[in-house]
């Protein structure tokens, strides 16, 4: 009787770890590959009130193809996160932006973050642009801070003021394409992020621009959500200041 009853008992275990499994789904599924990741174990992460939160975890072992199902609500920003073990490496970790639909993710163990390249997303695809329009101006400032030091180090102050002037230009191009960038693509949910990430401590007027740009299913999402309390909040912030 107590065999028969411990039988019953794990035979219905089992069929509810396996109803489970079938039952796990979402609206996204990510799928990928780590050429050269043989074990391991990769991480799919979000940022939740400020603190990185792991959604999903995957084991690696001799097959380094992944897929994992998740349910988000609206897009925004995951990461994928690999533990390599042992290795000591800082090259850890991917950011993109995750939407509902199918999304793939191939990269290499020898170069997981510059090596990646994500299909599937229409918010990637414009975050990526940005990201392009960014590293120009990037670079040239990166040039110029150089050019400061060296000038600095060789004693050579006018040469030094000229060169911050000019830096000092470049930051706010920096700023400015933002701004632009976001305002002309105002049907994604890139341009909300942008204004929460790059240029929030900038002057109101163009979070507002930005704002008003987004197209309305946009702004009812959680970038455009949290867009618009965080002008109300820096609004409220100056009232109170002034």
């Amino acid at each position: 009787m107590k065999k028969t009853l411990l039988l019953s008992i794990l035979a219905l275990s089992a069929l509810m770890i396996s109803c489970t499994k079938e039952n796990k789904g979402g609206n996204l599924t990510l799928t990928g590959k780590v050429n050269g990741l043989k074990q391991g174990t990769l991480y799919i992460q979000k940022i939740q009130d400020t603190t990185l939160v792991t959604l999903d975890s995957i084991l690696i072992k001799g097959n380094s193809e992944f897929e994992v199902q998740l349910q988000i609500e609206d897009p925004e920003i995951f990461f994928l996160s690999l533990n390599r073990g042992t290795t000591a490496s800082q090259d850890n970790q991917l950011m993109f932006f995750a939407e509902p639909g199918k999304i793939n993710i191939e990269t290499s163990l020898k170069s997981f973050f510059g090596d990646a390249k994500i299909t599937g997303s229409k918010n990637q695809t414009v975050y990526e642009d940005y990201l392009k329009t960014r590293a120009r101006l990037t670079d040239k400032q990166n040039e110029l801070l150089i050019a400061i030091f060296n000038a600095e180090k060789a004693g050579q102050t006018v040469e030094k003021d000229s060169l911050l002037k000019v830096s000092s230009k470049i930051n706010g191009r920096r700023y400015l394409n933002a701004v632009n960038f976001a305002v002309t693509h105002g049907d994604s949910d890139v341009a909300p992020y942008i204004a929460l990430s790059e240029i929030y401590d900038r002057p109101i007027k163009y979070l507002d621009t930005i704002q008003n740009s987004l197209k309305n299913d946009v702004a009812n999402r959680k970038y455009g959500k949290a867009l618009k309390e965080h002008i109300s909040e820096r609004k409220e912030a100056e009232k109170d200041s002034n």
